[in-house]
């Protein structure tokens, strides 16, 4: 199935949300409430009787329960080594792992898992209706969501912010690659980019492409490289708070 094209299919209305219960989920209970994330399942039924289902870690900030606003939101892409349906292995890198080390965020997190053999590339329609899902059950602020990734989650953030240009607020794509062809469709999106200069798996080159051709477009793109890193760019990206400062300082342009 083509899944850019399930916008264009009509949802049953019916919408089946639950929490997984693993053998691990007793590690997160005995962590405190401010920095838990609960897994969970989305499942949607099309009207020709196709299921799409993702698989995600959800992350709530301190205060969003008692606090009546509306939150920035973070998707998160993870690399090909956590793809799968077990999703402790999410946790392994990026947002989900600093928060299960106790990182606190002032934003919304979802992390979702790619299907084994799968890329981010084929399940664009699915992340579409898990944040439309998001959305509409929480309290987003939908001039604020954010999309990052690493390796093959850097080239999924790419190719979604190329699929819906107008729909996020800025973008952080690490170590990952794109087609330079399609900056264009970008040109207006924030976007900090990092790769490691001594990444023997995506080269250096495929992020100089992108930001050479978002430059040319006369896109306000950033780039960082890391001199001493290889491919685990993304250790020092998330670890820099002057990146998180940026971004929750990017909103949607109306």
């Amino acid at each position: 199935m083509n899944y850019l094209n399930m916008k264009k299919a009509s949802l049953k209305s019916i919408i089946i949300l639950f929490s997984l219960i693993t053998q691990h989920s007793a590690l997160i209970t005995h962590r405190s409430a401010m920095a838990q994330q609960t897994g969970n399942i989305l499942k949607i039924e099309t009207s020709k009787g196709n299921i799409l289902q993702s698989n995600f870690l959800l992350y709530l900030p301190q205060g969003y329960d008692t606090l009546d606003r509306r939150w920035p939101l973070l998707l998160f892409l993870h690399g090909s080594g956590e793809r799968g349906e077990l999703l402790e292995l999410v946790k392994r890198n990026g947002p989900p792992k600093m928060i299960e080390e106790g990182r606190q965020f002032p934003f919304i997190v979802v992390s979702p898992q790619c299907p084994e053999d799968q890329r981010w590339e084929t399940q664009i329609g699915v992340l579409d209706m898990l944040l439309q899902h998001l959305v509409e059950k929480y309290r987003v602020d939908t001039g604020r969501i954010y999309v990052t990734g690493l390796s093959m989650g850097g080239q999924g953030t790419w190719n979604l912010a190329f699929a819906y240009p107008d729909r996020f607020a800025a973008i952080v794509p690490i170590c990952g690659w794109a087609d330079p062809g399609r900056a264009r469709l970008i040109r207006h999106l924030p976007a900090w980019v990092f790769h490691g200069a001594k990444d023997d798996v995506v080269p250096l080159e495929e992020s100089q492409k992108m930001v050479d051709a978002l430059k040319a477009h006369g896109s306000p793109v950033k780039f960082t490289i890391y001199p001493e890193a290889g491919h685990d760019a993304w250790t020092e990206a998330y670890e820099s708070e002057e990146m998180w400062e940026w971004l929750l300082e990017q909103k949607k342009r109306h």
